[in-house]
């Protein structure tokens, strides 16, 4: 189990980047579990944990000032978490992970969803045998909406654009982490095959989401 960061001043930057070898998420252990049926539905943070208006603003697509997500839900795959962690950088340079299946995490040197850039965020695909937040991320479909809701009463629609694995060994960093032209978003979680001996899954699942609009709420 991971110790939680503090969030971290900088952000990450192409020029950033060149001090990261490999950025994957390491940690998702325990051998592969079957998902009850039914989506996955923890408990969302109370409303009095988000900023929020008594009447909804127009819409916008323009990019926002930054702000913490709150939480996020994507219901093409059954995930509505609760609150999202914090999430930094482990000892060895990997991506942090959050500390049970149902949490997911924001890494706090990438942009905040909104932004210009690319958000990440991360969560298990299972956890002590448990199904994780994104045990099927990797059946997203492209034009799927991913909804994150921010402490500061908007909340950001990305439609995703693909769906990639890769080898844990072969992570390509920059095409998941460098700089983009607008507001993006990453969610990132373990798949290929669970290998025994490590305890760990060989391949990181990664899914490219674009943002299409803004709401206040």
């Amino acid at each position: 189990m991971t110790t939680l960061l503090a969030r971290p001043a900088r952000r990450l930057t192409r020029r950033g980047l060149a001090g990261v070898a490999v950025l994957v998420l390491a940690g998702c252990a325990g051998p592969p579990v079957t998902p009850p049926p039914g989506p996955s539905s923890p408990s969302v943070p109370a409303a009095s944990a988000l900023a929020t208006d008594a009447s909804p603003e127009p819409d916008t697509a323009s990019p926002l000032p930054p702000a913490r997500p709150a939480w996020l839900e994507i219901s093409a795959i059954g995930v509505r978490t609760g609150e999202v962690v914090d999430l930094g950088f482990q000892p060895d340079g990997s991506l942090e992970v959050p500390a049970d299946a149902e949490t997911a995490g924001w890494f706090t040197e990438s942009p905040a969803p909104g932004e210009v850039g690319p958000a990440v965020i991360a969560g298990h695909v299972d956890y002590r045998k448990v199904p994780g937040v994104f045990h099927r991320l990797a059946e997203l479909p492209r034009g799927a909406v991913v909804t994150v809701h921010r402490v500061d009463g908007w909340s950001v629609e990305f439609t995703v654009d693909r769906v990639e694995r890769y080898p844990k060994a072969a992570f390509p960093t920059e095409r998941v982490y460098g700089n983009t032209e607008g507001p993006e978003l990453r969610l990132i979680t373990c798949g290929g095959v669970f290998d025994r001996a490590s305890g760990e899954y060989v391949d990181n699942v990664v899914a490219y989401a674009s943002m299409v609009r803004t709401v206040r709420r």
